[in-house]
C-alpha cells in the first residue's frame, strides 16, 4: 500500500511535473530477474536476432559493460574482451511481460502514462500530490519496480517531457535526477548539440558547419537563420536548446500509423520464387497484426535493400481497404515485379501497411463479381485467427510458407520483436486479464 504524504508545496502552481522512467539494460535485466541463479550479476549479453548475418550485441549487462562490451559490437569482438560472456537469444515474450508489469506500477501513481518503447515511459504526476513530493514519488516508484520485479531503472524529474528524458540519462544506473528549467544553462549548455534529445548526427553535423557546436550556442542562435537552414524545425531546435517543450503526456495508445515487418536474408536472393515466399510469410504476419488491432489498410508498401545497403520503397494504394493476407501478398509481389530487375541481388525485404483505419468505421467497397465471397473470407480469417491464438502461429500454414529463410521465423513471437513494437500495451496495462 502506498503511503499518503502531503506534498502540494513542492508542485508548481502552474505547469507540470513529468517523470521519465528508463529501465536500465532492460533485456539483460529481465533475464537476470527471471533466472537469477543463472545470470544475476554476471557478464551477459543479448545477441542479435537469428536473421542477422553476423552476431551483434543488442544490449549487455553492466557487468559486461565494465569489460568493454557495448551495444552494436560484433559478438566475436565482445568475446575477445570478455571470454566468460554469456550470450542469450532474445525472448520478446518475456520482455513484453515485464514491460507490462512495470507500466502497471507507473499507472498506480498516475493515469497519465505515455509509453515510448518497451522499456521507457513518461508519467505526468502533476495531479499525484497525495503520494508525496515528486522526489518521493520517483523514489517510491523506483523501489517498487526493483522490489517487485528485480529491475533497475533511472528516473528523470522535470517540468516537461524533453527535460525529463534528458534527466533520466544523467545518473545511470538506478539514478534519480531533477532537471529544472533554471538548471538548463549550467547543466546542458556546455554539451555538444548532438547530446540534446531529438538531434541526430545529420542535424548535429549541419549545426557544426554553421559554427554552432554547443547546446548553449544553439540556444542563443538567431532564430531566423536557423529557419533558413532547417525550416520550421529551426524554431523547435532553439526552443529545445532552451529547455522548452510544450508537448503533453498522451496516455492514449494511439492507433498505429503503420504496421510492418522487415527481414534480413541469410544470403543475397536473386530468384523471384524465393522473394515470393518471403513476402508470403511477411504478409501473413502483418495481416495478423492488422486484424488483432481491428484495422484495415489502404496502402501497401514494400521495402527492398541490396547488398550495397541501398534501400528503395514502392507503394500502391488499393481501391478498397483490406485486412486479407492474400491481397497484401499479391500487391507486394506485383510491386516487386514492376520495380525490381530480374536477377538483381537482395539483402532485405519488408512489407508495411499504411493508411490504417478502424475496420468498424470504414466503408469497404465490394467487387461486383465476388461480393458474395467477402463474408466467407471474413469467416475464414476469424476461424484461422482463433485456431492460431489457441494453438500457436504454426497451427495453420500453407505449403508456400515453408522454407529455411528468417521470414519463416516471423511467427515465433518469443524470438521476434522490437523495442518500439507496442502491441502488448494497446489495452490499459492495469487490466491484467486483457
Amino acid at each position: 500500500m502506498l503511503s499518503m504524504k502531503p506534498g502540494s508545496e513542492h508542485y508548481p502552481k502552474q505547469g507540470s511535473v513529468i517523470l521519465h522512467i528508463d529501465m536500465n539494460a532492460f533485456y539483460c535485466s529481465v533475464h537476470e530477474a527471471a533466472e537469477p541463479e543463472l545470470y544475476q550479476g554476471k557478464p551477459i549479453a543479448v545477441a542479435g536476432s537469428v536473421e542477422l548475418r553476423k552476431g551483434i550485441i543488442v544490449t549487455s549487462s553492466y557487468a559486461a559493460r565494465a569489460k568493454g562490451v557495448k551495444t552494436g559490437m560484433q559478438v566475436r569482438q565482445a568475446l575477445q574482451l570478455c571470454p566468460n560472456l554469456t550470450l542469450i537469444k532474445p525472448n520478446f515474450d518475456l520482455y513484453r511481460q515485464y514491460s507490462r508489469k512495470f507500466m502497471q506500477i507507473a499507472y498506480s501513481y498516475s493515469p497519465l502514462v505515455e509509453s515510448m518503447s518497451i522499456d521507457e515511459c513518461f508519467v505526468d504526476i502533476t495531479g499525484s500530490k497525495q503520494f508525496g513530493t515528486p522526489l518521493e514519488i520517483a523514489d517510491m516508484m523506483q523501489r517498487q519496480i526493483y522490489e517487485e520485479l528485480s529491475l533497475p531503472c533511472s528516473i528523470g524529474i522535470a517540468p516537461n517531457k524533453l527535460l525529463a528524458k534528458m534527466a533520466s540519462d544523467m545518473k545511470k544506473p538506478k539514478g534519480i535526477f531533477v532537471l529544472r528549467l533554471r538548471d538548463v544553462p549550467n547543466v546542458l549548455w556546455d554539451k555538444p548539440c548532438g547530446y540534446l534529445y531529438g538531434i541526430g548526427k545529420k542535424t548535429a553535423d549541419k549545426l557544426t558547419k554553421l559554427n554552432i557546436h554547443t547546446i548553449g550556442q544553439l540556444a542563443k542562435a538567431d532564430e531566423a537563420a536557423l529557419n533558413r537552414h532547417f525550416g520550421v524545425m529551426g524554431t523547435l531546435l532553439k526552443l529545445s536548446a532552451n529547455g522548452i517543450d510544450h508537448s503533453s503526456v498522451n496516455p492514449e495508445q494511439e492507433q498505429s500509423k503503420s504496421i510492418g515487418h522487415t527481414t534480413t536474408l541469410p544470403r543475397n536472393y536473386t530468384e523471384s520464387e524465393e522473394v515470393y515466399r518471403v513476402f508470403l510469410n511477411v504478409s501473413d504476419q502483418v495481416a495478423r497484426r492488422l486484424r488483432k488491432q481491428k484495422l484495415v489498410a489502404t496502402t501497401i508498401q514494400i521495402t527492398i535493400r541490396d547488398p550495397a545497403m541501398k534501400t528503395i520503397t514502392r507503394s500502391l494504394t488499393l481501391q478498397s481497404p483490406t485486412e486479407h493476407m492474400d491481397e497484401i501478398y499479391k500487391t507486394a509481389c506485383r510491386l516487386f515485379d514492376q520495380h525490381w530487375g530480374k536477377g538483381k541481388p537482395i539483402r532485405l525485404l519488408g512489407i508495411t501497411l499504411q493508411n490504417l483505419t478502424a475496420k468498424e468505421d470504414t466503408a469497404i467497397q465490394l467487387d461486383l463479381f465476388d461480393f458474395d465471397k467477402q463474408p466467407k473470407k471474413d469467416r475464414l480469417n476469424q476461424i484461422m485467427d482463433s485456431l492460431r491464438d489457441k494453438f500457436g502461429e504454426d497451427a495453420i500454414l500453407t505449403a508456400g510458407m515453408l522454407g529455411d529463410d528468417p521470414s519463416t521465423l516471423l511467427r515465433n513471437h518469443k524470438a521476434r520483436g522490437t523495442s518500439l513494437q507496442m502491441d502488448h500495451l494497446k489495452n490499459n496495462p492495469l487490466d491484467e486479464n486483457k
